[in-house]
């Protein structure tokens, strides 16, 4: 066992745990570029700096604030990620792995993830909101070192990486809430530069739907822990299969329309945990 992780995961964990005074959180919440808003949707909040965590990095992307936020989401405890941390920003995957283990060690049995994606299949538009029901990984695998067999086996499986059950509550709660909901195959690349035309064909060829540059390691680390995960992607721009100007993408044009469906994925959250 890797005594200096594991002291760096419980420190964190243990200053977290005294702020929440006793609350155990049932559900961990990952929220993507422009998609903090539905922390505000967190009744009797406890606010969290990153900073203020011992060990624990800083957000640096736009759109995310850099806070945990506990308290009650449809009458369950959460703790949700206001804001992520990626691989392009320059940490380890160590670090990219520690809040989702930090989350486990105060009690969370699910893992709830959004991020604002890239809508490399062409029947998607941008406002879509996409189940994540798979995902290629194009990035390094954050369990790759020493095994930290406190939370898991050596080699997870990953054949049903996101919940079936929760799949399918979602659908039949999108169907009832009138959001007209997808599925799709997220692909996971390093960033920081937007796929090239090229890269688009490709990874469109090899079966991704939806493309981004966060998500798998966290869902990697959960399912490693043993936690169900529940994903969904935000269509927030339609990756450009063409050399062409008008197609490039900008990063506050994608934190603005995730800003615009914040709402419709609150909603389902909020209903999909209320079912928990």
């Amino acid at each position: 066992m890797d005594n200096s992780r594991m002291e760096r995961i419980r420190s964190a964990a243990q200053s977290v745990a005294e702020r929440l005074e006793g609350r155990v959180p049932l559900v961990g919440i990952v929220l993507g570029s422009g998609l903090g808003d539905l922390a505000d949707k967190i009744k009797d909040p406890v606010v969290i700096p990153y900073n203020t965590i011992p060990g624990f990095p800083v957000s640096t992307a736009v759109g995310h604030k850099g806070n945990f936020i506990a308290g009650k989401l449809a009458g369950k405890c959460v703790i949700a990620m206001q804001g992520r941390f990626h691989y392009y920003e320059g940490y380890p995957m160590e670090l990219l792995a520690l809040p989702i283990r930090v989350m486990k060690l105060l009690g969370i049995q699910y893992l709830f993830v959004s991020n604002a994606a890239g809508g490399a299949n062409p029947d998607f538009k941008i406002g879509d909101m996409v189940i994540i029901k798979d995902h290629i990984n194009n990035l390094p695998n954050p369990l790759i070192g020493q095994n930290l067999e406190e939370f898991g086996p050596r080699f997870p499986d990953l054949t049903c990486a996101y919940d079936l059950e929760l799949q399918e509550k979602a659908m039949q709660l999108g169907m009832k809430l009138g959001l007209d909901l997808k599925k799709g195959v997220y692909f996971a690349s390093s960033g920081p530069t937007y796929e090239t035309p090229a890269e688009v064909r490709f990874y469109r060829t090899v079966g991704a739907d939806m493309l981004g540059m966060s998500t798998v390691p966290e869902v990697i680390v959960a399912r490693h822990c043993g936690l169900k995960v529940f994903g969904v992607s935000v269509i927030t721009n339609v990756a450009n299969v063409a050399n062409e100007q008008q197609t490039y993408n900008d990063a506050d044009d994608v934190v603005a329309q995730a800003g615009l469906i914040t709402d419709k994925m609150c909603k389902l959250f909020t209903e999909l945990i209320k079912k928990l």
